[in-house]
């Protein structure tokens, strides 16, 4: 486990596709209408005011336009306590983004005060503004759209996002008012996730990286509940960092919200190319993070592991020593992975994360002579040949790699069932030696000769 840190500075962009942004007061159905529009449950839908907090980005795509959504939290009275604040903060940076806002109504509650107090905000920024009707699922509730047109936002589209009527009206009438975008986005995106247990600085670590306040930033474990993309470019490439929910252990997740946040995560595990594993650096290598280190391996990522909150610690080369070893002693099965000491709060070696991340993905995409792999896999078959337990003996007769992103090689054998995992351990840990894969994990695969 080696140890990094640099002093490059990001920049970030907003999407190069045209943005969509869903508002409205709590409980209208936003996070419903944002997954009928990207077409999967991405945002968390629950039948709870405030389940959505921070601004969700995912690209969609309409009759071959491209374009992005952003789901935000449900807008309360000013002068709130808690997350209120936060949330207004995050939907006004929303719609300073947009290029459309769908500003989200409920029929059967009727206008509201507070969807008053939102249309004149709205109007005040003079952005293309429509007003979306939700929960309109028969003729009845249609008719009652008609006591919207008092907000002053023009003629109200009734929709029902759950049941999916007039959505497809929606979006076509979204399409003749959004800039033209092309349908397609570079698929070679860098894509980052930045995982770990709750409450060690995920949030505030991609503030940092970003510059801004992309993500709300609290005390409280469990603030971030979604997985949430920011686009951005660094030094000409493409990146996308996922800030995701904490992942707790298996067995101490509460049902609910908190069990879609575990999912999301895991699922942004599976989109992304490379995590950085966020640890509290006062806390050392807990049980938790080593779960989590799991869930990375088994997915066969990238891995980064951040130690956070240096700048509580005492910075000497000692010390990070002293932690290295202790670290790389509980993530033994994930001595590849690289160590980074840093600071979100104060920025300290936040910037050296992407460029070790590039150099991650560098390894991910690296592919290997098949000369040159079989030449160095026979001298290690030479050196520690495979046991035999059923006293039959064990050939590796050739191997390849198969693919990239993650590296995979294939190992023909005689009888692949004879191989046991130590004996894997040593062909990966030669392969290593031999060929690098810093920073990512590989997957090596064993084939019978009737296979």
């Amino acid at each position: 486990m080696s140890t990094r840190e640099d002093t490059s500075v990001p920049s970030a962009s907003s999407p190069a596709v045209p943005v969509v942004a869903i508002v409205g007061r709590p409980n209208v159905g936003k996070s419903t209408l944002f997954n009928r529009i990207v077409r999967q449950r991405q945002a968390i839908v629950e039948d709870v005011a405030g389940t959505t907090r921070d601004r969700l980005y995912q690209r969609a795509t309409w009759k071959d336009r491209a374009f992005a959504v952003i789901d935000t939290g449900g807008l309360e009275p000013e002068g709130g306590e808690g997350y209120i604040p936060q949330i207004r903060d995050q939907v006004e940076i929303a719609i300073n983004e947009a290029d459309v806002i769908l500003f989200l109504v409920d029929v059967v509650t009727g206008v509201t005060e507070l969807d008053k107090d939102i249309a004149k905000q709205l109007r005040r920024t003079e952005k293309t503004t429509l007003l979306v009707s939700n929960k309109a699922d028969n003729d009845q509730r249609s008719e009652g759209a008609v006591d919207f047109y008092g907000l002053g936002l023009g003629d109200p589209i009734a929709i029902s996002a759950y049941h999916d009527v007039n959505v497809r009206e929606l979006l076509d009438k979204t399409m003749e008012l959004l800039p033209v975008a092309p349908a397609t986005a570079p698929d070679d995106t860098l894509r980052i996730a930045i995982v770990g247990r709750p409450n060690v600085g995920k949030s505030m670590l991609i503030n940092s990286i970003i510059g801004r306040e992309r993500v709300i930033v609290s005390d409280v474990a469990g603030t971030t509940r979604d997985a949430i993309d920011t686009p951005f470019e660094y030094e000409g490439h493409e990146m996308v960092l996922v800030d995701t929910a904490g992942i707790r252990r298996r067995g101490r997740v509460e049902r609910g919200v908190e069990k879609y946040s575990v999912m999301r995560a895991q699922d942004a595990l599976e989109r992304c190319d490379v995590a950085v594993l966020v640890l509290d650096a006062t806390a050392g290598v807990t049980a938790q993070d080593l779960h989590i280190a799991g869930y990375v391996g088994n997915a066969y990522k990238g891995m980064i592991v951040a130690a956070n909150k240096w700048d509580l610690m005492e910075d000497s080369d000692e010390e990070r020593q002293d932690f290295g070893r202790k670290a790389l002693y509980r993530l033994k099965f994930a001595p590849w992975a690289p160590l980074a000491f840093v600071a979100a709060k104060t920025g300290l070696n936040v910037d050296a994360l992407l460029e070790l991340a590039l150099e991650v993905e560098e390894m991910r995409s690296k592919r290997v002579r098949t000369a040159e792999l079989n030449s160095v896999v026979r001298a290690a078959v030479g050196a520690n040949p495979p046991p035999s337990p059923r006293r039959q003996p064990v050939r590796v007769k050739y191997v390849t790699q198969a693919a990239i992103r993650p590296p995979t090689f294939v190992f023909f054998v005689n009888d692949a069932t004879l191989i046991h995992f130590s004996y894997r351990r040593y062909l990966e840990n030669e392969l290593r030696k031999s060929f690098g894969f810093d920073g990512t994990a590989i997957k090596l695969e064993f084939r019978s000769r009737r296979e």
